[in-house]
């Protein structure tokens, strides 16, 4: 069964968590495997990997777009042929490890060839970021009809708007509009996680989602910040060894900043509450009573003699007659006479 529900997450009522193991398999199946339950553990709703072959993605003139002091490989061609051995037979291993664990299995496609090959596997499609305007790429994974998450790092809304628009064009998807940076890492101050209350007022009617490539703090602090301010759908970079060279490893999450994301979110959530409207809690009741005033007498009255500011004082707990009605009361006359540190009541006075 699939963890992912649209409607729900389109509702504010689920919180998705994708651990993006990507290529940091390193074309290991049992290290792919080992990541997974890794994932499962901490608590993450989905397992995402990569499909792709090298040779579709990039040419031999692409160059890096990442941090050369962590990757040295400088051009896509070289890096991508590193990690793009896995087949379906090797993917279909992993989707059925998944289920068993009843984790999401998902994979983002690079080209046409992988949104086939992943398309019997996965309950959706993640768009990368760098695909945003490829037009074979978008209408391809329109035509399969499943939900969408697509990347915006390094676009604008006039390209956010083409790419909804090419893959609307046949049918309306449930798709969830994912706020990135393409960068890698992004750097906190280049994180914009206000572009999220950008995409929720300007794209009504789609969720919105956080792919994030900051370096993970030891609070995770970006991570929540996105999901408070709509941000439904978190994508991270997941690895078992943050130290380890190459590739996506030194921006990623480790089990330990996953576990601290869930406890941070049921946190959260738990402190929001679920009404969105102002009124007083079931547990309130007692503190209505004991904390708040009543109209007592603070100075002995006679039979027919005025209430006014000099015989009146309101104290704790509000029984009697509220502190609220003490304008209702001021110029009354009582209808007998009333000791000192009498509480109020409305049959005393006329």
């Amino acid at each position: 069964m699939t963890v992912f529900n649209y409607s729900k997450i389109k509702k504010n009522k689920q919180f998705y968590l994708i651990a993006e193991i990507g290529v940091n398999h390193e074309c290991s199946v049992p290290r792919a495997k080992k990541l997974i339950l890794l994932a499962k553990k901490a608590g993450a709703h989905a397992a995402k990997f990569q499909t792709y072959k090298a040779n579709k993605i990039a040419s031999k003139e692409s160059r890096a777009y990442w941090d050369t002091s962590k990757e040295k490989i400088k051009s896509q061609l070289e890096l991508f042929s590193k990690f793009d051995k896995f087949n379906y037979k090797d993917y279909k291993i992993l989707s059925t490890f998944c289920k068993k664990l009843k984790i999401d299995f998902l994979s983002t496609p690079f080209d046409l060839g992988a949104v086939d090959m992943i398309n019997p596997l996965v309950p959706l499609f993640k768009i990368s970021s760098s695909d945003i305007t490829n037009v074979p790429l978008l209408r391809k994974i329109s035509s399969k009809g499943k939900p969408v998450l697509l990347s915006t790092g390094g676009s604008n809304e006039q390209e956010i708007r083409f790419a909804l628009k090419v893959l609307n064009s046949k049918k309306k998807l449930k798709i969830v509009l994912m706020h990135c940076i393409l960068n890698y890492p992004t750097k906190d101050r280049d994180a914009n996680l206000l572009m999220i209350e950008h995409l929720k007022n300007n794209f009504r009617g789609y969720p919105i989602g956080y792919s994030d490539h900051t370096l993970p703090n030891k609070d995770m602090s970006n991570i929540t910040t996105a999901y408070l301010l709509g941000a439904n759908v978190i994508e991270k970079h997941f690895t078992n060894d943050k130290k380890k060279k190459g590739n996506d490893h030194y921006h990623s999450m480790n089990s330990d900043d996953l576990k601290m994301i869930i406890e941070k979110i049921n946190q959260i959530n738990k402190v929001l509450g679920k009404s969105k409207n102002k009124n007083f809690i079931k547990s309130e009741i007692k503190s209505r009573k004991n904390a708040r005033r009543g109209i007592f007498i603070s100075k002995s009255i006679q039979k027919g003699e005025r209430l006014d500011k000099s015989n009146l004082i309101t104290l704790r707990p509000n029984i009697g007659i509220s502190a609220e009605n003490w304008d209702k009361i001021l110029n009354k006359k009582a209808k007998k006479t009333l000791k000192t540190g009498t509480k109020l009541k409305w049959k005393n006075i006329r």
